[in-house]
């Protein structure tokens, strides 16, 4: 074999060229001449030996992994870092307070417990997380998920009482042992999140967010934004309704507030709107002025503490019955156990939880790393999640994930490390032990009008809409399944529904991919779809076909359809038409009964035999048929111009039994009508994979592979008898 490659040009306007001249390879040539397996071959025991041998390398190794901390703080650069941090982490902190405070409303605990998620989570993350910008604490699509489990599981109805007095009033509503429920129902459903994260990422399974594609998280949250603002209208309003979870859980909490709105209070509106408009305004400044502004004007901490005194000074609880926050215990809780008796009714949930908190986490996590030229390991941020909600539940937390909204103020006022969510989580402590009694007149309309502020963003995600129509329908349609079923059948079930939905997309890809039938692009070696490219041209006899698919149960019967309407090549049909050419002649030859050999006449210098397909694969070889002799001949004309069909394989990744069944008989069938069928482009892998599945037996043998789309039309070309003169390099 000779082979010559030509460099480029010393010209730097001429483009690099290469020329290579070699026999045409098929695949039996390349295992038995090019290519020889290296021996990987190790038994059991001595892969286990490997994975548990310890050395101290290993050990060192593991140690980093699991606490990444070890990798940066050791050479922490003080001068360089804490002065950012710090200034950093003051920011982040005054933004975690009124939102830990704002989103336990969400969770249907009482506003402390938000305070208890804003510290313990963010204080393990800094050991065990691997991102340096995400803000880790309380967040809204989390708190509402972990709301709608508990006003499930403990439903107002559950806790009415008589009235003390044993009159006929109407029972009353015990607040304090509802309360108490949800929060054990939380703090339950919690434990069960960061024990399924922490063994997923054990068991490495860190990939399982690709199965939220972009498209399904954006259309999820803005769904779950739609529940949050329904949610805060009878705070914001001042009406008295009661909270729905599952499906439709939207439309009856609106139609319950429109029910109900002439009992609004004035003065929890008004207050209300004042705050809204503020928080806007802010957040508009922030904005457009961020490039200026040295740190965000704190706006959250500005309405909770003007609004706390502005209804501790009035009174507006006591003479406006304005809804407050209440009783905020000083200190922290003594670690308690969680009541396990809940786990069986919150394992489902608890998954939905675990995935998109993480889901969450590591999009944003990806998207800070990218930008600040660092990696994240999504196994070990499962870990991270899952140690910081399983251990932070003991301390009467709820499930926390990263917050869009803090993140980008705790990287945008110069975050360089975790020690910024240390310091933002220390602030929090402070508020917790010393300050919380000051929040106690906070009113709850300003907690909702903070809430509906910070998800104004997430709105702004309907302008994908336009967008996917433009540039992908499919996508579109997973954006508007994700967002309308969650809407309407609430954010679990709407989850799992979006999520089944995006799983038949794919399906519906390769079952419906692009096929077509490639022409040769002169004088290069690139082969196009003559449809698409008029520069593309058809060899006389030869058929290039491409699926872009891999072939498996699902579409192997589609495969095969597809093959034979783009070839225009019918097997059947030829088969029915040879089998009346062979009675014809047969009674020209005046033997109809007699043993018959049909040959077609000479078409480009090759005579072709065509046999019945019960004696096809006995006596032919793949469309070529050896000499049979003391058999009577009888010459027919070719039933069609077609001799060779080349299957491109370039796009297929894997085949299973049942594609590569559908493959050999479709292949048998264009035999017996002297067609011959051959493979181009095959990967390594999938041929591996085609000699597990037994593929090259009888018949089917290695010679119909080859390496190239190029080299599988040489081949056809000569057997067929002559080369065509643009088929030659």
């Amino acid at each position: 074999m000779e082979q010559d490659a030509a460099a480029a040009p010393e010209d730097a306007d001429s483009q690099p060229t290469y020329r290579v001249e070699r026999p045409v390879y098929d695949e039996a040539l390349v295992r038995s001449r090019l290519l020889s397996r290296r021996d990987h071959s190790t038994t059991l025991g001595q892969r286990l030996a490997h994975q548990l041998r310890c050395s101290s390398e290993k050990a060192k190794a593991a140690a980093l992994s699991f606490l990444p901390i070890l990798t940066w703080l050791p050479s922490y650069p003080v001068k360089q870092y804490l002065f950012s941090d710090v200034v950093s982490g003051l920011s982040t902190g005054v933004v975690q307070l009124p939102q830990g405070l704002a989103y336990a409303m969400l969770a249907a605990v009482p506003p402390v417990y938000g305070l208890y998620s804003s510290f313990y989570p963010v204080l393990l993350y800094t050991f065990f997380g691997t991102s340096r910008h995400i803000s880790i604490g309380t967040f809204a699509v989390i708190s509402l998920m972990i709301g709608s489990v508990a006003v499930r599981e403990a439903p107002d109805s559950m806790f009415y009482v008589p009235p003390a007095n044993g009159s006929n009033a109407s029972a009353v509503l015990d607040v304090e042992a509802r309360d108490a429920r949800r929060v054990q129902v939380a703090v339950v459903l919690t434990t069960l999140v960061g024990i399924i994260q922490f063994v997923l990422g054990l068991l490495r399974f860190g990939f399982v967010a690709i199965y939220l594609t972009e498209p399904l998280v954006r259309g999820f949250t803005t769904a779950a934004s739609v529940h949050v603002v329904v949610s805060q209208l009878k705070y914001l309003l001042g009406v008295k309704t009661q909270r729905f979870s599952g499906p439709l859980s939207a439309i009856y909490s609106v139609k319950a507030v429109l029910c109900d709105i002439t009992s609004t209070n004035v003065s929890t509106l008004i207050l209300g709107l004042v705050c809204f408009v503020f928080l806007f305004v802010i957040k508009d400044l922030n904005e457009r002025f961020k490039k200026k502004l040295p740190i965000p004007i704190p706006g959250e901490i500005i309405v909770v503490i003007v609004s706390t005194g502005v209804s501790y000074g009035m009174s507006l609880s006591e003479d406006y019955k304005v809804d407050v926050v209440g009783k905020i215990p000083t200190g922290l809780l003594p670690p308690t156990a969680p009541e396990f008796s809940l786990l069986p009714s919150l394992v489902a949930d608890s998954f939905a939880v675990a995935i998109v908190g993480f889901s969450m986490g590591i999009s944003l996590a990806k998207t800070f790393a990218l930008k600040h030229g660092y990696s994240v390991d999504g196994n070990q941020e499962l870990i991270a999640l899952g140690l910081c909600n399983f251990i932070s539940s003991f301390f009467q937390t709820f499930a926390i994930t990263c917050s869009m909204s803090r993140s980008l103020v705790q990287e945008s006022t110069g975050g360089k490390t975790q020690i910024a969510g240390l310091l933002g989580s220390l602030l929090v402590l402070l508020v917790v032990v010393a300050i919380g009694f000051v929040f106690q007149p906070l009113p709850q309309t300003a907690l909702a009008a903070i809430i509906m502020v910070n998800l104004l963003g997430m709105f702004k995600q309907f302008r994908d809409i336009p967008a996917l129509w433009r540039n992908s329908s499919i996508e579109l349609a997973i954006w508007l399944v994700a967002f309308v079923a969650s809407v309407l059948l609430g954010l679990d079930y709407g989850l799992l529904a979006a999520i089944a939905f995006a799983i038949l997309t794919v399906i519906y890809r390769t079952q419906s991919p692009e096929s077509a039938i490639l022409g040769h692009v002169p004088g290069t070696g690139l082969y196009c779809d003559v449809d698409q490219y008029e520069e593309a041209a058809e060899y006389d006899g030869i058929k290039i076909f491409l699926y872009n698919s891999s072939i498996y149960f699902a579409n192997s019967e589609l495969y095969v359809n597809a093959l034979k309407k783009k070839t225009g090549v019918n097997p059947e049909r030829l088969q029915a038409a040879r089998k009346a050419q062979k009675k014809r002649a047969g009674k020209a030859n005046g033997n109809p009964s007699g043993p018959l050999k049909v040959t077609c006449a000479e078409e480009r210098g090759v005579t072709h035999e065509v046999l019945s397909y019960e004696n096809a694969e006995k006596e032919q070889g793949n469309g070529q048929l050896g000499d049979r002799h003391g058999e009577e001949a009888v010459f027919l004309e070719p039933l069609g111009a077609v001799h060779s069909i080349i299957l491109d394989w370039t796009p297929a990744s894997f085949i299973d039994s049942v594609g590569a069944k559908a493959v050999k008989q479709v292949v048998k069938e264009y035999a017996a009508v002297d067609v011959r069928v051959v493979i181009a482009s095959c990967s390594r892998t999938l041929l591996s994979e085609l000699d597990t599945l037994q593929f090259f037996t009888g018949v089917l043998t290695p010679e119909m592979v080859f390496p190239t789309v190029h080299d599988a039309v040489l081949r056809c070309q000569h057997s067929a008898g002559s080369l065509s003169n643009n088929g030659t390099t």
